[in-house]
Order: C-alpha cells, then sequence, then structure tokens
C-alpha cells in the first residue's frame, strides 16, 4: 500500500514538473512577459485599423507609447551567455549579436515612429497603417533571423 501511495506521489511530482513553467522572474521569463504585452497591444492595434476593434484615437495613440516602451525592454532580458532553459531564440541570438541588435533598433525606430503617427490628428487609417505595418514588418524580420518556431 505504501509503495502504490509513493509511487503516485512520485508520479504526481514528475508529471507537474514536466508541465514546464517559466521562473517570472528569469531573464526569460522576463522577455516572455514583454513580448506577450507588446503582442497583445501590436493586436489592438491592428485591430482597430483592421475593424475587428473599434477605433479610439486617444486609444490607439496610448497603446502607441506602450508598445514603444516596451519595444525598449526585452533586450535586456538576453543575458550574454545563452541560459540553458528552453527558449524560441536561436542559438544565432548570441552568435550574431551585432545584427540582432540591429534588428532591434529597426523595431525601436519602428514604434517610435507608430507614435510620431499617432499623434497626427485626425487620426486615419491611411496614415496609421503604413507605420503598424513597419512595426509589424521589423517583428516577422527579427522572428525569421532568430526565432525558432
Amino acid at each position: 500500500m505504501f509503495v502504490k501511495r509513493f509511487s503516485m506521489a512520485v508520479l504526481a511530482c514528475l508529471m507537474l514538473s514536466a508541465c514546464g513553467g517559466v521562473d517570472p522572474n528569469s531573464p526569460l521569463g522576463q522577455r516572455k512577459a514583454i513580448f506577450k504585452q507588446m503582442l497583445k497591444t501590436n493586436e489592438e492595434l491592428g485591430g482597430m485599423l483592421r475593424g475587428r476593434v473599434p477605433f479610439d484615437g486617444a486609444r490607439f495613440a496610448e497603446g502607441a507609447m506602450q508598445l514603444d516602451q516596451l519595444s525598449h525592454e526585452p533586450w535586456k532580458h538576453f543575458p550574454q551567455v545563452r541560459e540553458q532553459d528552453h527558449t524560441s531564440a536561436l542559438d544565432d541570438v548570441w552568435q550574431k549579436q551585432a545584427r540582432f541588435q540591429e534588428l532591434a533598433r529597426n523595431l525601436e525606430a519602428a514604434t517610435g515612429e507608430l507614435v510620431i503617427a499617432s499623434n497626427v490628428q485626425p487620426y486615419k487609417a491611411s496614415y496609421l497603417g503604413p507605420a503598424v505595418q513597419k512595426v509589424e514588418d521589423a517583428c516577422s524580420a527579427c522572428h525569421k533571423e532568430f526565432r525558432d518556431h
């Protein structure tokens, strides 16, 4: 009876540990949280422009500012040496740092341009759309080179 209970307890612990979960305070956990916030914010902005979410100019401008602030954050959570945790980042992040940093700066520039575009009134999708697309293109360029999909 004891062996059966002990075995079940060990099995439960193994199953829970296999579920993973990233330490939210680790570099990986920090950057994942930032990237998720960036994605959520960008989806809302794109949704406003594509008619999936009602357009609200003030909310759009606020989202653009938030996205710009977030775009400067994840890079500091990439340690000098690749961590042992399972990550979607390819080894090239650490092997091609100059290119990785170049793409990071491109994203920061694109979000900065989005902030400027979002301050022009009256709000027009024809003006905001290209700025959002530039942000999305900057994200995509980095993912294509440095993310394991």
